[in-house]
């Protein structure tokens, strides 16, 4: 019985423990987060940084996410078109299917490509810097470590992920109209019709918005996890991998409320 008793104890110990954690480092993102953005308002931005940036996030990642996104559409289209034409419900294929990408489709998926691609790259180029010294090295010459290494790539982030979304939506869209149209021979012209017509201004902007604040997420997190890096090589690795984790938790998480707020 004694023992049962310790084991609860140690179980909401180590509860508690995970749980102040979660909540300092939510608060130190949070912190960056609006130390970041006041130094934005204050016209301390590097345009050339953040001109090479958002090359880094954007040019580079679009093989990657165009990929992605033309395939997803057309395994989507594989199952909903399919089901579809069971029930004669052929011709809404092209609505579901425009409101699903954007809406969902396109955003959580470019979040995730980027999430995984570019928070990593982020978190280990900071953590890099910092476990070498080189971000001390910044202080002491008296330039900023966010001006330097937080801002440009906060900036490119939150501009390049709406832009990327924009791209995979008519990709994803397309690669769904190739598979219902010319492998399921769905009606080209019912596909265009109902998408026009069931698709809504409001799908399109709120599935930009979305993106617009993953991207936020995404830099704020990596670089977060990059500037707290220690321990060598082993302490960047670290850092690189519960950067892509957290990003990709934050995100699915911040999608669900947004998806409440902007579809309900």
């Amino acid at each position: 019985m004694q023992k049962r008793i310790d084991k609860t104890i140690v179980a909401f110990e180590q509860l508690g423990h995970v749980t102040i954690e979660f909540i300092e480092e939510t608060g130190r993102i949070m912190q960056l987060a609006l130390t970041t953005v006041a130094w934005i308002f204050s016209g301390k931005v590097n345009l050339r940084l953040v001109l090479d940036q958002m090359v880094k996030v954007g040019v580079d990642s679009l093989p990657i996410a165009l990929t992605s996104a033309a395939f997803v559409g057309m395994v989507f289209a594989v199952q909903i078109a399919t089901e579809f034409v069971k029930f004669g419900a052929s011709k809404y294929v092209g609505g579901v299917m425009g409101i699903a990408v954007a809406r969902e489709l396109a955003p959580a998926l470019t979040g995730i490509v980027i999430s995984s691609r570019v928070s990593a790259a982020i978190a280990a180029e900071i953590g890099t810097m910092k476990v070498t010294e080189q971000i001390d090295a910044l202080n002491a010459m008296g330039s900023s470590p966010i001006s330097y290494l937080v801002i440009p790539r906060f900036i490119a982030c939150t501009l390049m992920l709406p832009l990327l979304t924009i791209l995979s939506d008519i990709f994803c869209f397309i690669g769904g109209y190739v598979v219902s149209v010319y492998l399921i021979k769905i009606n080209a012209v019912d596909y265009i019709n109902s998408a026009q017509q069931m698709v809504k201004f409001n799908d399109i902007y709120g599935g930009i918005f979305k993106s617009f604040i993953f991207g936020m997420i995404i830099s704020v997190i990596a670089c977060n996890k990059g500037l707290r890096a220690q321990g060598g090589a082993k302490g960047v690795g670290e850092a690189t991998t519960s950067s892509v984790v957290a990003s990709l938790i934050a995100l699915f998480i911040t999608n669900y409320f947004l998806s409440v707020l902007l579809f309900k």
